[in-house]
């Protein structure tokens, strides 16, 4: 009796996985299919099987002057760029936190905390009127540099760190006369390169998709990223070219299934570490 209850018990919770997989996967599904249908045929309902409209489509969107080639280099010149930049300064912060002790460390951390509650739309008008005295507007440097002091990524470079740091392997590298900055590179790297997948997916997804911050600083068309090309497509010129639509919204789209499908273990492994404390 008892197997038998738990393999119903089983059962049920793999059917109720599968239905959530399911609910996940069917509009993501549904997006893709679009973006291979022609305006009439989305029109007559829908379909859970491809059409052969997906050129037809991405011509439409060249020859109204949609340049996704540019906004996808845009785009992934941005993020990897934010990426490299919020992963390392914020691993480096994280490091100085955890390892030295510094007066005001906790005030300093408590304000780290205040920073990743507060929702970035408060302080935009703030943020765009210093970057435009700086002569930054308009310009990528403003989107990039910021990422310097991304305050969510030093508080999960934190808690991670604070799992896989060896004090005794520091002392160690100390000792053999290694500087502070070469036993970060040397020795923390390598050890928190799980973590570093994690954030660096964490920011790529996160910058890829930002599309406020970019409409708020960038003005010139040749500088849009593609979330900023796919508002466009709300125009009354598009209004009827629903499969030109759903492919520029797939092609945004595109891009993070490739990325959580390539990495997705490094971020179950850096979470997990992540959460395990001594």
């Amino acid at each position: 009796m008892y197997k038998f209850t738990t393999f119903l018990l089983r059962v049920f919770v793999y059917a109720f996985l599968f239905i959530l997989l399911a609910v996940t996967l069917t509009p993501i599904w549904l997006l893709l299919v679009n973006a291979t249908r022609s305006t009439v045929e989305i029109q007559q309902g829908i379909s859970f099987m491809p059409s052969v409209n997906t050129l037809n489509n991405y011509g439409i969107l060249i020859g109204r002057g949609l340049n996704l080639p540019r906004g996808f280099i845009n785009s992934l010149t941005l993020s990897v760029s934010i990426t490299v930049v919020s992963v390392y300064f914020s691993l480096l912060t994280a490091y100085g936190i955890v390892v030295y002790e510094f007066p005001g460390k906790k005030f300093f951390y408590n304000s780290v905390l205040v920073l990743v509650m507060l929702p970035l739309q408060l302080s935009i008008i703030g943020f765009y009127q210093y970057m435009s005295k700086l002569g930054l507007t308009d310009s990528y440097a403003a989107l990039i540099l910021p990422s310097i002091a991304s305050a969510g990524a030093v508080f999960f470079g934190k808690q991670y760190l604070e799992s896989v740091v060896i004090q005794d392997l520091i002392d160690a590298a100390r000792i053999d006369g290694a500087s502070e900055l070469g036993i970060f590179h040397r020795v923390m790297m390598p050890i928190a390169a799980p973590g570093a997948f994690t954030m660096g997916i964490f920011a790529f997804v996160a910058s890829w998709n930002n599309f406020f911050t970019p409409f708020i600083l960038i003005s010139s068309i040749e500088k849009y990223t593609l979330p900023m090309l796919v508002q466009t497509l709300r125009g009354d010129v598009y209004r009827t070219e629903y499969g030109s639509i759903y492919l520029g919204l797939a092609i945004t789209v595109v891009p993070i299934m490739v990325i959580y499908a390539l990495f997705s273990r490094y971020i179950v492994s850096g979470i997990a570490m992540g959460s395990v404390k001594e």
